[in-house]
């Protein structure tokens, strides 16, 4: 009976001790684990704010082009021909400020890294992409002057 009861302590004990061991582990890095969705929660919720916030760009005195699209999706975008490194895109009830970012292919592709906003125009077309998301926003863009050769052939 003694050597009953003791191996039923020593059991116990050795239970314990791996539980407890256990325990601290388990604990840290489900912590840890808590920690890194918080922060990437956090990071995105301050991108997004500071998307939100950003500071508008001027358009004064600068001509609009309109652009109608497939699925009568509709932007607009401001440039100066004398400054090309960025335009304003007005795109779903916002201004976007966007660079140009160098391509090898001759078409004018700009920018916003922080709203995730890039358009990409080519002689015939521009379209509008969402970089975060990995989507299209709208496609097949045209302004009047490259709608018209079109009119002209359906003619």
């Amino acid at each position: 009976m003694k050597h009953l009861s003791a191996l039923v302590i020593l059991l116990a004990g050795i239970s314990f001790g791996t539980a407890s061991v256990m325990a601290e582990n388990a604990p840290s890095s489900a912590i840890a684990a808590a920690k890194k969705v918080a922060a990437k929660k956090a990071s995105a919720e301050k991108a997004e704010n500071r998307a939100e916030n950003e500071e508008e760009p001027s358009i004064v005195g600068i001509q609009p082009v309109p652009f109608n699209c497939e699925l009568g999706n509709k932007l607009t975008i401001y440039g100066r021909e004398e400054q090309d490194e960025q335009i304003a895109l007005h795109w779903n009830k916002r201004l976007h400020r966007m660079h140009r970012v160098g391509t090898t292919t001759g078409a004018h592709r700009f920018e916003n890294t922080k709203s995730g906003l890039v358009w990409i125009g080519i002689p015939a077309k521009g379209m509008l992409l969402d970089s975060k998301k990995g989507k299209q926003l709208a496609n097949e863009c045209r302004n009047p002057e490259q709608s018209a050769p079109q009119m002209a052939g359906k003619g």
